[in-house]
């Protein structure tokens, strides 16, 4: 069981047990590893069919899905390496209406890439 306790501003604080079953032999602490990387995933999933309308697409064709799939993982990465603090939709928007802005979000996304 976990305990997840949230703080949302202008709502009411909000406690929520969790249960999650495993046939692993994990200890406390692999087990809530576990489970915050699953979540990291479904988090950067549901951004990815929400902002990008991952799961409409229909391009099935030999490596296409694959190739397309790293491309939008890349341009996500580098919208949210562009520091405004405006959420990935609307700066989707924003490079759409204006190449300035555009211009911003690819050289932060490069710097970001060329960090490691």
């Amino acid at each position: 069981m976990v305990e997840n306790y949230r703080v949302a501003k202008g709502k009411a604080p909000k406690l929520e047990y969790r249960y999650y079953i495993s046939s692993a032999d994990l200890t406390a602490e692999q087990a809530g590893n576990a489970i915050r990387a699953h979540w990291g995933i479904e988090s950067m999933h549901w951004i990815l069919d929400v902002s990008m309308r991952e799961d409409a697409c229909q391009i099935y064709r030999q490596n296409a899905a694959e190739n397309l799939a790293g491309l939008r993982h890349m341009a996500l990465n580098m919208l949210r390496a562009e520091p405004s603090k405006i959420s990935v939709p609307m700066k989707q928007k924003r490079c759409m209406m204006n190449p300035g802005f555009l211009e911003q979000v690819l050289v932060a996304g490069f710097k970001s890439m060329t960090k490691f």
